[in-house]
């Protein structure tokens, strides 16, 4: 039985009567059949246009009683009858299996004598058996769709016509198409890259020769996608839309659902925000990773499993492709490549590779509106923060400690300088959206290479498994947040100085969804958060003014001189001057596994 070919599924159809439909019936029963109950010919149709609707629906209203259809090229016609009956005792009697017999021998011998032929329409029938009670204004009705008996049709396979016709033969089929007689589009013939009537090739095909023909119908299931993966969009959009009923009417859920989300680490940071960014409706989800998955992988990486490891598939790849099936609405993309890093050395072979990744690297921030940081290492952010700085895209970073985690997010490219922090009544500071700090902005030195040197658990990402999920769903939070307010990117951020309990924020500093603060360290070891915020530095060796200049100005030269050598960074910017200085002698500096991902 396992080696039986699959059979042909078909969606059923359902009803909907409009409300003009039974009052044109009222009024022909009243004025013209009054106690005749015999069959009326009657016509319905299907929209064969794009719809959210997962029940595939044959409309009939008051131009069903017409004694032509109303033809329209986006409708898909189907022949009917009523059967309206004159007492509620009729209608509930009436042999319902004798009557469809009864329809079906009538189909059956139109089917032999050559009339559907003529007419391919009427292969999509149906009837009506109804009872009208005038006196209270109450319509009682039993839709029926005849079909063979015991029909079966092998399903060989499924492809896309794309894959069977070329763009200039599926112009054609498309104008011809819209020609065709209003009765001879729902069924009809495509041979030799061109349309033809049932009735004018049918007969002609043979043995020898029906592999050259495709018998083709008007699919009345519409967008082409499969009933169950709409049914699972829908279900995920409903979740959503009910935030608006009575929670969150203003919220804007489109703009969230078509932003664009590039993702650049695969790892458990990665699997973590992408799993709440479709929880949150997002469509559009791109990973970047150059690893590969590994036995340790899926216990806390939670979009890979055994066999990813088994197969040692690519992290991005597989990322992308088992949030497919989760979620078959979204659209997952995956690049593979390594990010070029201040400190990691390009050699003269390896430059034309460097320089080409980084001119991939910069077209998919370029081509995506939030960019999410979650690296591994230091030094692996510091490229994209200057590129996604200088597109001005809104840049989410996230870092884990062992038991502690920091989200950001990042001012955008000025060029003003302004670096203004205000007070208000409330005793809250403010940093304008435009000024806000990023990852390297409270640095005295350039990354360097963080795996120089190190033991295994240091250039190993060891943390409490908690802190990934935590971390993760706290910046998509933001992120969204963001997203929502009126100033989006630009979104002024609040801090207090000193204890941070009993923090209030009033509705002005907030945006639909609260507070969006600049940042938020958080420590399992108290389960407690701080929100502060930090202004851009003017010496950053990636946000700062100097930094965006040189690589507009330089490009690739000036990220070349930068990966050969971060020192490079720290003679631009002016910081090591700093350890002239004889106040900057001692310099405590953080290592680079406190706040790895």
């Amino acid at each position: 039985m396992g080696s039986e070919k699959p059979l042909l599924q078909f969606v059923p159809v359902s009803s909907f009567v409009q409300p003009s439909f039974w009052n044109k019936l009222s009024e022909l029963k009243i004025n013209v059949d009054r106690l005749n109950d015999h069959e009326r010919e009657i016509c319905g149709f299907f929209s064969n246009i794009p719809s959210t609707w997962t029940t595939h629906i044959l409309e009939v209203d008051s131009t069903s009683f017409n004694s032509s259809f109303n033809a329209q090229n986006n409708c898909v016609p189907f022949h009917g009858k009523i059967f309206n009956k004159n007492t509620i005792e009729q209608f509930k009697d009436c042999d319902k299996t004798e009557l469809i017999n009864k329809e079906g021998r009538r189909f059956l011998d139109d089917l032999k004598s050559g009339k559907i032929l003529e007419k391919p329409s009427m292969l999509n029938f149906f009837f009506i058996l109804s009872f009208s009670d005038l006196k209270k204004y109450h319509f009682y009705y039993w839709f029926a769709f005849p079909v063979p008996h015991n029909l079966q049709i092998i399903l060989n396979e499924v492809s896309l016509i794309s894959d069977r016709l070329s763009e200039s033969q599926l112009s054609t089929l498309t104008e011809d198409y819209l020609q065709l007689n209003f009765y001879q589009k729902p069924y009809f013939l495509f041979h030799e890259n061109k349309i033809h009537t049932l009735q004018s090739k049918l007969l002609e095909i043979s043995e020898k020769n029906y592999g050259e023909y495709y018998f083709a119908f008007a699919d009345y299931v519409n967008v082409g996608k499969h009933p169950k993966s709409q049914l699972c969009e829908e279900s995920v959009d409903l979740n959503l839309k009910l935030m608006k009923w009575r929670l969150l009417p203003d919220i804007d859920l489109d703009k969230i659902k078509n932003v664009k989300c590039l993702l650049l680490g695969a790892g458990t940071l990665g699997c973590s925000v992408a799993r709440n960014l479709i929880g949150w409706g997002v469509r559009n989800i791109t990973f970047v990773d150059n690893a590969t998955v590994s036995y340790s992988n899926p216990i806390r990486q939670h979009l890979f499993n055994y066999e990813d490891a088994v197969n040692n598939k690519l992290k991005a790849q597989a990322a992308a492709d088992n949030l497919r099936k989760i979620f078959p609405a979204i659209n997952s993309q995956s690049h593979q490549f390594t990010i070029p890093m201040p400190g990691h050395n390009v050699s003269e072979n390896t430059t034309d590779l460097v320089k080409k990744t980084v001119e991939e690297l910069k077209q998919l921030i370029q081509n995506h509106d939030m960019i999410f940081l979650l690296t591994d290492s230091r030094e692996s952010r510091w490229l994209p923060t200057l590129l996604g700085i200088f597109f001005n895209k809104i840049i989410i970073n996230v870092a884990l400690g062992f038991d502690t985690y920091l989200i950001m997010r990042y001012g955008r490219q000025t060029g003003d300088g302004d670096q203004s922090v205000e007070s208000d009544a409330t005793g809250l500071h403010k940093i304008p959206g435009t000024e806000l700090g990023c990852y390297f902005c409270n640095d005295v030195t350039a990354p360097g290479n963080s795996l120089k040197d190190r033991t295994l658990d240091q250039q190993c990402t060891v943390t409490r498994p908690g802190v990934s999920s935590v971390a993760g769903a706290l910046a998509v939070e933001l992120a969204v947040s963001i997203t929502q307010h009126e100033e989006g990117i630009n979104a002024p951020a609040f801090y207090k100085i000193g204890p941070q309990s009993n923090i209030n924020f009033s509705e002005e500093q907030a945006g639909i969804l609260g507070i969006i603060p600049h940042s938020i360290r958080g420590f399992l070891s108290n389960f407690t958060h701080v929100l502060p915020a930090t202004p851009k530095y003017n010496q950053c060796i990636a946000c700062s003014n100097i930094v965006l200049e040189e690589y507009r100005n330089k490009g690739f030269e000036f990220l070349l001189q930068s990966f050969n050598s971060s020192k490079h960074l720290e003679n631009l910017t002016g910081l090591s001057l700093l350890f002239v200085d004889s106040n900057y002698v001692d310099v405590l500096e953080i290592g680079d596994e406190d706040w790895e991902s």
